[in-house]
């Protein structure tokens, strides 16, 4: 999917989103970009003005950094083991 694509109709479609429901929406849009193998990097470039997409993006770095070190740990504690 084209970020580019994806920003015009979250353009379009984000107006007939409850502003309650928004935040969801926009991590939604998040998740589906990312499976789509669109880097973090160019949602952040594309999305710029976008503060709900923006706030989304950033919950899912933190999210997946956080999942990132607990894998980093666990391969750490399994190559001790290894050893013996």
């Amino acid at each position: 999917m084209s970020v580019e694509l994806a920003k015009e109709i979250w353009a379009e479609l984000k107006r007939y989103v409850n502003p309650q429901d928004r935040e969801d929406a926009a991590e939604t849009l998040v998740n589906v970009l990312i499976d789509n193998d669109v880097y973090a990097d160019e949602i952040k470039s594309t999305f710029k003005s976008d503060s709900e997409v923006k706030k989304a993006l950033a919950s899912y770095l933190k999210d997946h950094e956080e999942e990132y070190d607990d894998e980093e740990e666990y391969d750490e504690d399994n190559e001790e083991d290894d050893d013996y």
